[in-house]
């Protein structure tokens, strides 16, 4: 019997399966809680990764930002330094923060852990994107690495449109589709301004491709995001068979805690199954007293708290 991702500790998701992994954030009854972090900055806290902190504050699924398959790079990161775990392959000490598998970084959190790619287009294309950029080789090689979930979006200025995404999700799906969650949807512009970020034919477009979670802007975040016009594009993706997440990719993430505590509450009243947290704080990662907030806002005090306390040797 699959937990709840509530009750669930490190042992439980490295033994779960894709679907596993779904059912698990459904049971939760939309107390799931997303961190993204950038993980080629140097990390907000020395000596350890951003993921390491968003963990420690109580998240409970941790995506990597800027992550690049073809050079994955992890700042923070000690190689040669953490015992050996199952599922885990050993590997040569190599510089810090080099050539750090999403494994490597399973490991050190005992949570599920997905990276972004970018459905750019091909005139937004430079060589420092192609690590990044969703293409079905990409995301086979993030699934070897270790990815339990890709997210199919885009960063500020990418240029990333609802098309790139309903396309990458199709070729996504067909390469990995079984064996990864695929999250796929728009927190902001992208570099494509305020309209259109979301609509209930981007839904339905995400849902046909192979989408898992449809990903929408938390209301209180993009322009025009109310509550009235989020809840039904959620409840558009539960009607579709899919889970939903709201997402904060607005920079309100490093303002004040009772700004983040109103998201989480409008989040959670569209009836979202994951509420995410975005990087844009202190060198790629949300306030930590944010994130516990956040948490706090959602779960309480007796999810959060052992969230947060869990040993990944659970």
């Amino acid at each position: 019997m699959v937990k709840r991702i509530l009750d669930a500790m490190a042992s439980d998701f490295r033994a779960m399966s894709k679907a596993d992994l779904l059912e698990s954030i459904r049971l939760a009854e939309g107390r799931t809680i997303c961190a993204e972090v950038v993980c080629v900055t140097l990390p907000l806290v020395d000596g350890v990764t951003n993921a390491e902190t968003a963990a420690a504050f109580g998240a409970d699924l941790i995506t990597l930002n800027v992550y690049d398959v073809r050079q994955p790079l992890v700042m923070g990161y000690r190689k040669g330094k953490l015992p050996t775990l199952p599922g885990v392959p050993a590997l040569d000490r190599l510089p810090a923060g080099l050539d750090v598998s999403i494994h490597e970084v399973k490991a050190l959190v005992g949570r599920p852990v997905g990276i972004n790619l970018e459905p750019m287009p091909k005139e937004a294309l430079r060589d420092e994107f192609l690590g990044r950029v969703a293409t079905a080789e990409n995301a086979r090689r993030a699934v070897e690495l270790g990815a339990d979930y890709l997210v199919l979006t885009g960063n500020p200025g990418t240029g990333v449109s609802t098309a790139t995404i309903a396309q990458a999700t199709r070729e996504i799906a067909a390469a990995v589709g079984e064996r990864v969650m695929i999250v796929a949807g728009k927190m902001h512009g992208a570099g494509l301004g305020a309209a259109g970020i979301v609509s209930a034919e981007a839904v339905e477009q995400f849902a046909q491709a192979g989408a898992d979670v449809i990903l929408v802007p938390a209301p209180g975040t993009t322009p025009g995001a109310t509550l009235e016009a989020i809840k039904p594009l959620v409840d558009q993706a539960h009607g579709l068979g899919k889970l939903a997440l709201t997402a904060i990719g607005t920079s309100q993430e490093g303002g004040d805690e009772e700004t983040v505590r109103q998201i989480a509450f409008l989040s959670k009243m569209t009836g979202a199954d994951i509420l995410h947290i975005g990087d844009a704080g202190f060198s790629g990662i949300a306030n930590p007293e944010n994130i516990l907030a956040f948490c706090l806002a959602i779960r309480g005090r007796r999810h959060t708290y052992r969230r947060m306390a869990a040993s990944i040797n659970r």
